[in-house]
């Protein structure tokens, strides 16, 4: 066994580590950080917290790290403006179920990553799994699948 120090400082393989005892204290490994350059913020002792399960998700998913032009988007005009007339009332159908699952700010996020993958010219994948039945994502283009033309039905992709 390793100190996680001298694996930093070593440039050892450190992708195997699955579990860091937290009771141990991380200022070496913070200041092997900062002495190589690394851009990482470092380590914290882990906080546990007093949450059940739906706390935590109403509480976290109010805090996404977009900027804010995406957090103040509005999806829905977005998308519709974007939308061919043939597929109007399919998007308005997803844009209700996102709405209803309470997952308009996913959309959010998608948006900004694939501007932001479009502005630094980075390649991503034609589709994969149930996402490619959501005509809603084909318009923002997280996929390149019409789920329109391949009668794809959106409930495969959100059940």
């Amino acid at each position: 066994v390793y100190d996680l120090y001298d694996m930093v400082m070593y440039d050892m393989d450190t992708s195997k580590i699955k579990e860091v005892s937290w009771n141990r204290d991380f200022s070496k490994y913070n200041e092997a950080i900062k002495k190589n350059y690394l851009d990482d913020t470092g380590l914290k002792k882990l906080e546990v917290i007093q949450l059940d399960v739906e706390e935590f998700d109403k509480i976290n998913q109010q805090n996404w790290f977009i900027p804010d032009e995406y957090k103040n988007l509005d999806v829905k005009s977005y998308v519709l403006d974007r939308t061919p007339a043939h597929a109007i009332d399919r998007v308005n159908e997803e844009l209700n179920l996102y709405d209803k699952y309470n997952i308009i700010d996913v959309l959010k996020v998608c948006i900004y990553i694939v501007d932001t993958l479009r502005k630094n010219n980075i390649v991503w994948g034609v589709g994969r799994g149930s996402s490619v039945a959501s005509y809603v994502l084909y318009i923002i283009g997280i996929h390149k699948v019409d789920s329109i033309k391949y009668d794809l039905d959106i409930n495969e992709f959100l059940r």
